[in-house]
């Protein structure tokens, strides 16, 4: 199985990493895994603005939008 390795990380980035691991109740390796297939694998597909805009509920009611 390929491997890859990720040099010169901030430690910040290494103990956020860790952190988020820890949450999901895995280790760092499994995590950052999990993150890359996210990102680069299962997004979902990408929808035109217009598309976006055209499936948004219509109201009616502009005091909706008052500030007070």
């Amino acid at each position: 199985m390929p491997q890859l390795l990720v040099r010169d990380l901030n430690q910040d980035l290494v103990d956020a990493l860790k952190r988020r691991a820890a949450s999901h109740g895995r280790s760092a390796e499994a995590e950052h895994r999990e993150i890359l297939r996210l990102t680069l694998i299962d997004q979902p597909a990408k929808r035109p603005l217009k598309e976006l805009l055209a499936a948004m509920p219509y109201f009616d009611d502009d005091e909706l939008f008052d500030v007070r």
